[in-house]
């Protein structure tokens, strides 16, 4: 998978690339990446990638020529992809939706800075707007570090174990169950006995009842959006029943 990203500021981009699962994800073939600076494609002496907005107000917003131009040198190398404008306007990114996107196929991401673009250049050239949350960052680098991991994360073969990315929170809708390590005991808090028996079906259950659980005391949000089956709404019960006799 390729993903390009434009940035004025590809400095802050490179760490993604450089650590951790998205770089052993390059080194394997698994996924290119490629970094445009529209401060290329200006044709001033001073390299100026903004300017004031019509109709006054504070802030700068980021010029058309040198972007767009940008956005078409990105297109001729990778034609197929999609341009995602990342914008505190844009669709919540969700589990569903990176996922999606890897099965989709390449991708462009466009980070904004200052006021923002020419709403203009979103109409002709902008295939979807992404948030990464309800609030305001300084600019779309981190933005698009969120989705390249993210992205990553979900290409086979890029995480160590096959079974790790499903087993993620909000990879099935729900929230990720507990997890426990060595020692057994820490401060007078012992790892659930059921964890200790090697029975791996009772394993399950208990994980996928702590999973339901505990969606359901912090996200119950994401149970309105699932439609539980037989098992899951019998954990769910059990859950709760057992919380209140704690």
């Amino acid at each position: 998978m390729r993903i390009d990203v434009i940035t004025l500021f590809p400095e802050l981009v490179t760490g993604v690339i450089q650590h951790g699962v998205v770089s052993r994800a390059a080194d394997k073939g698994l996924v290119e990446l490629k970094l445009w600076n529209p401060r290329d494609f200006t044709q001033d002496r001073h390299r100026t990638v903004d300017d004031r907005p019509y109709g006054g107000g504070p802030g700068m917003l980021m010029k058309v020529e040198p972007l767009l131009a940008c956005i078409q040198a990105v297109k001729q190398e990778n034609p197929l992809a999609r341009l995602i404008y990342l914008s505190p306007q844009g669709v919540l990114l969700k589990q569903n939706l990176i996922n999606q996107s890897v099965e989709q196929g390449n991708l462009i991401l466009l980070c904004g800075r200052y006021e923002g673009i020419d709403e203009r250049l979103i109409e002709l050239e902008v295939d979807e707007e992404w948030s990464i949350g309800d609030y305001v960052i300084s600019g779309g680098e981190l933005a698009a570090m969120v989705c390249i991991d993210a992205i990553t994360r979900q290409i086979p073969g890029a995480l160590g174990h096959q079974d790790s990315a499903q087993q993620d929170s909000f990879s099935g809708g729900l929230l990720d169950c507990p997890h426990y390590t060595r020692p057994e005991l820490i401060n007078g808090l012992k790892v659930p006995e059921v964890l200790l028996n090697g029975h791996h079906q009772l394993i399950q259950d208990w994980r996928d009842k702590q999973a339901i659980g505990r969606t359901w005391m912090r996200r119950p949000d994401l149970l309105g959006e699932m439609e539980l089956n037989e098992r899951q709404q019998g954990l769910l019960k059990e859950f709760i029943a057992e919380s209140k006799l704690t």
